[in-house]
């Protein structure tokens, strides 16, 4: 039958998209074909921020398919996305893989589907091929997702997945705790909003058990209470595209490589690299807060402003801050942030605390200012702060700010404590040491196996 074809279909978001391209080019150089599916919106920007250099459209067969919007839509509204996304992709998928399939070249033989995209498995299933699930995210929000019924039956959350008080709880002795009006579901949107994802969980709990992989974007090096606890859950990451002397694709916004030229020229461990993905959205007190903290360090700092982030950007800024900090700052619409935070000039990292953000600073030994905004990232807080102890929390006043002597105070905090600089060093070491020949490297190289053997 030659050599496997895999489907690969994320959940169209930026956080998503990257990891399980990742996934896909590393199946690629071992011999794997790949059928990278994204929806149509998304297809259109990831190739449009491709850039000369590249040559993922060499190596990948990218496609993409309707998720039920016009090109007008707001995408970042989560419930209309979710409810277009199950009434329209599921026969959509199905289409696109019975045209692969009779097209006699090569068909179809696995579909690895972000898990958030359970109904991609029952499709699957529905045609008899073999099926695995990718998880971007912590294993412990999975586990999270995974204990739901639990949660229902002790009383925690309604049957909306509503918090039925502030408390704190815990999955298991060896993981973080977790504030429950600050689970994935419930920090998301308004209600109706945080019900759609809520459920969107539970359908997927049924649809998971279709699979015969869980693959998650993590190691056990930094979640040994989730992996002990959801033992089916199998750590290949932290997927980085360094690791596959590679370069990280994906994004949704063309990078500004001229900003890694402008790292080149700061002293080694100056620099504090300021950015929040690509959800994260500020009012015009708060985006002004920000920017008069890093003022007044006066230190150097890198800040990814995208054009979306408050509204009217241009014209956002404090009267007279880009005159003020010109010799010392810069900002930049979209940074390829990998190799950002690899450089060297790189003191510390301001981040909402997204995923793919916590294992690429991790990676690379930068301690953390956290910033979370929604969903899985105030999780990611609590291992980055009370877990591992490479980074603090800001503080806000009460009306809900981080005001700007709070972000120049921990920026100091943080940069004059050289112990979080230590354990980031170390955990790093110990995160890179199981992607190079250690437990997450073993499994994806059994899960290629898994892949290539049609008989298992």
């Amino acid at each position: 039958m030659g050599n496997p074809h895999v489907l690969a279909i994320p959940y169209p978001a930026q956080g998503h998209v990257i990891p399980l391209m990742e996934v896909s080019l590393w199946l690629v150089k071992n011999g794997i074909k790949v059928t990278f599916v994204n929806t149509d919106f998304n297809h259109n920007r990831v190739v449009k921020a491709l850039s000369n250099s590249d040559n993922i459209e060499e190596l990948l067969n990218m496609v993409s398919i309707p998720d039920g919007l016009e090109s007008w839509d707001d995408r970042n509204e989560l419930g209309k996305l979710t409810e277009s996304i199950f009434n329209v992709m599921p026969g959509e998928l199905e289409a696109l893989i019975t045209t692969m399939n009779r097209s006699g070249k090569h068909e179809v033989s696995c579909v690895i589907a972000d898990e958030n995209m359970g109904w991609a498995l029952e499709v699957a299933d529905k045609m008899g091929i073999r099926r695995a699930a990718f998880w971007p995210a912590a294993a412990a929000m999975l586990g999270l997702g995974f204990r739901i019924p639990k949660l229902l039956d002790e009383g925690i959350v309604d049957s909306n997945g509503r918090p039925l008080k502030n408390q704190m709880i815990q999955l298991s002795p060896k993981m973080p705790s977790m504030n429950s009006m600050d689970l994935a579901w419930t920090s998301i949107g308004d209600p109706a909003t945080q019900k759609i994802v809520f459920d969107v969980f539970v359908k997927n709990n049924k649809s998971v058990k279709l699979v015969e992989w869980i693959i998650c974007n993590s190691s056990e090096v930094l979640e040994p209470g989730a992996f002990s606890l959801f033992p089916n859950i199998v750590p290949i990451g932290p997927l980085l595209a360094s690791n596959r002397l590679g370069k990280s694709s994906g994004y949704f916004w063309p990078e500004d490589t001229a900003c890694v030229d402008w790292l080149d020229q700061q002293p080694t461990n100056s620099v504090i690299y300021i950015a929040f993905g690509s959800f994260t959205v500020f009012d015009r007190t708060q985006f002004q807060e920000l920017a008069l903290g890093l003022e007044l360090t006066n230190r150097p700092f890198l800040w990814v402003v995208r054009p979306d982030i408050t509204d009217d950007t241009d014209k956002a800024f404090p009267k007279g801050f880009k005159d003020r900090v010109r010799s010392r700052g810069k900002t930049v619409g979209w940074a390829p942030q990998q190799r950002v935070l690899s450089h060297p000039s790189i003191a510390c990292f301001i981040s909402h605390c997204g995923w793919n953000s916590t294992t690429e600073g991790m990676s690379n030994g930068i301690p953390f200012l956290c910033w979370p905004y929604f969903a899985d990232q105030f999780l990611n807080e609590s291992y980055i702060c009370e877990d591992w102890k490479v980074g603090l929390r800001f503080k806000k006043d009460e009306n809900g700010i981080i005001r700007q002597e709070e972000i120049k105070n921990k920026i100091e905090q943080i940069l004059e404590d050289k112990g979080y600089k230590e354990r980031a060093l170390n955990l790093q070491n110990k995160t890179m040491d199981s992607v190079r020949g250690g437990c997450s490297y073993k499994n994806f190289i059994n899960f290629i196996e898994w892949i290539k053997d049609e008989k298992k």
